[in-house]
């Protein structure tokens, strides 16, 4: 197509958020250079959106941004449980949880963990994290219109400091441009799903004397159930910033300007039960709790990720987490068919994996509201309560019965009733501690930039299959012999079993994604390994 451009690339992102500069990193990781447009001037300013689980700090493990983002996080790094109380200060209080992970179960699973970072201090760590790997990201540009054709898609930006527009031709473009996307309902994709869920006004304040009314109690969450005055009390700091989420009824003709700064602190002392409560009200920001999936994931050349995606009750932190995860699923597919090492029929998984995993964790994010009677939700918990679909199960435990996998059975459930991370085909890839070349690692930290074979170093006609099948097809394969013996890549440690814990046998082989969920396993020896993994990768990267 020829037309006047100012700038072409290959992906162009909209949204400049959590995900939207999640997908910008992780694109940069790979080498896929892109544009980043955001019509705010700057990051996020208010304390929101910050319980980054399990899964979304493996991530960004991987991506080098952990320690970053934790370093970030210490003021809130003892922070843990959640408390449901009358008031702060009388009897009738209980935890829901104490610990988000008591006992230290998690290093079973995982060598991360749970970690508690507001939007408003995990983005700028984004921002300098994506730019220090190469990414463009322009604030205060927005996007005015988008055509697409069969070879990419044109935008029209504009500054909104200057005026001057600018005209981008990029091969895709992924929209990450929040719950009211105009990219979406450009597209005329639908959403289904209850739809509004309850309405919230944040409002952040200061108050000296609040952190001897906390006392010992670091809690992530505080709900307060006074039905006169009840809500939801979160410590920035724990010392003197906090925020409250107090119930909205817009239905019942409620208006924010109904939450003077007179109300909000009188509303929130009564919540705490501290009559005398200093309270200085420093900011307030309506938000909308729902519970909606889009129809479709993609058209054409335009993918949706985060809440243009899917909305759901921020209880449990589900919302931004599965954005994050969509960006990442979506940015090794785009790297890969760019590149051309795999078809574009890859990127048709995206929809396939990531659609059903929004609907799943929304529904189960909405009875986890109602198991924790969060203020102003009139839902009951629902099929997804209970121990059926716990936390973690739902952050970490999901699997993907359609897409870049093979050999999965589609019937199963995109969640399982419990955690089996055991190497199947469509779930995220086992963790094991390994030495490598001095260093301990995990085998996660193995999955970023390709595909990833492990095999027992005992048996290498696999590591030599996979040599050449990378050969072959020009792919980004890498092979790792795991054992004890000499000539091994990776030796694991106290004499763990890695056959085992990947579910094989020390002649099979397991091939992990990028993104290191686990794409195809092999049980046992293959009459000839090199003809098989040859087949599974043409199909894997629909080559065939």
């Amino acid at each position: 197509m020829n037309e006047n451009v100012d700038l072409r690339v290959p992906v162009l992102i909209v949204g400049g958020s959590l995900v939207g500069l999640s997908a910008s990193l992780f694109l940069s990781r790979l080498g896929v250079r892109h544009l980043l447009v955001e019509k705010h001037s700057d990051t996020s300013t208010h304390p929101r959106g910050r319980g980054n689980n399990v899964r979304t700090m493996e991530i960004f493990r991987a991506a080098g941004a952990e320690q970053l983002i934790r370093d970030a996080a210490s003021v809130l790094a003892d922070n843990h449980g959640i408390l449901q109380a009358g008031s702060l200060t009388g009897d009738d209080q209980e935890w829901l949880f104490k610990e988000i992970d008591p006992g230290g179960g998690l290093a079973r699973f995982s060598p991360s963990g749970w970690c508690l970072c507001s939007q408003n201090d995990l983005e700028p760590v984004l921002v300098a994290h994506a730019r220090a790997q190469g990414s463009e990201l322009r604030f205060s540009t927005e996007l005015l219109t988008f055509e697409q054709d069969a070879d990419g898609v044109t935008a029209v930006l504009k500054d909104r400091e200057t005026g001057g527009r600018t005209t981008v031709r990029a091969d895709y473009l992924v929209a990450a441009d929040g719950p009211r996307s105009p990219v979406r309902e450009q597209l005329g994709i639908g959403r289904t799903g209850p739809g509004d869920l309850f309405h919230n006004v944040s409002i952040t304040f200061r108050s000296r004397r609040l952190a001897s009314v906390v006392g010992d109690r670091r809690f992530i969450v505080c709900y307060l159930t006074d039905p006169e005055a009840d809500g939801a009390l979160l410590p920035v700091d724990n010392e003197e910033k906090w925020v409250f989420h107090a119930p909205w009824q817009p239905d019942r003709g409620e208006t924010l300007e109904d939450f003077t700064d007179e109300r909000c602190a009188e509303h929130i002392r009564r919540a705490v039960g501290a009559p005398g409560l200093d309270i200085e009200i420093t900011g307030k920001a309506p938000w909308h709790a729902a519970e909606r999936v889009a129809e479709r994931y993609a058209s054409g050349r335009v993918f949706l990720a985060g809440d243009s995606a899917h909305e759901m009750s921020p209880t449990g932190a589900f919302g931004s987490n599965t954005g994050i995860q969509d960006a990442h699923n979506l940015a090794w597919k785009l790297a890969a068919v760019l590149d051309e090492t795999a078809g574009p029929g890859l990127l048709q998984t995206y929809e396939a994996e990531r659609l059903p995993v929004a609907k799943a964790t929304s529904a189960r994010a909405s009875a986890r509201s109602g198991e924790h009677s969060h203020p102003g939700y009139a839902g009951s918990p629902g099929p997804g309560g209970g121990r059926k679909g716990g936390m973690l199960t739902v952050a970490l435990g999901y699997r993907y019965v359609r897409g870049a996998v093979l050999e999965v059975d589609p019937g199963l459930p995109v969640v399982p009733e419990a955690m089996a991370l055991t190497g199947e085909p469509g779930t995220r890839a086992p963790h094991m501690w390994l030495g490598h070349a001095g260093t301990r690692v995990s085998t996660l930290d193995l999955y970023e930039k390709s595909f990833v074979l492990l095999s027992d170093a005992r048996y290498p006609d696999w590591r030599a299959a996979a040599q050449q099948v990378a050969k072959r097809l020009s792919v980004p394969l890498q092979a790792f012999g795991i054992g004890s013996v000499p000539g091994a890549d990776l030796e694991p440690e106290s004499g763990a079993d890695w056959a085992a814990v990947h579910g094989t046998s020390a002649e099979g082989a397991v091939l992990v994604r990028p993104d290191g969920f686990v794409a195809w396993r092999s049980e046992g020896p293959a009459a000839d390994p090199e003809a098989t993994l040859y087949e599974v990768m043409l199909t894997l990267l629909h080559r065939g």
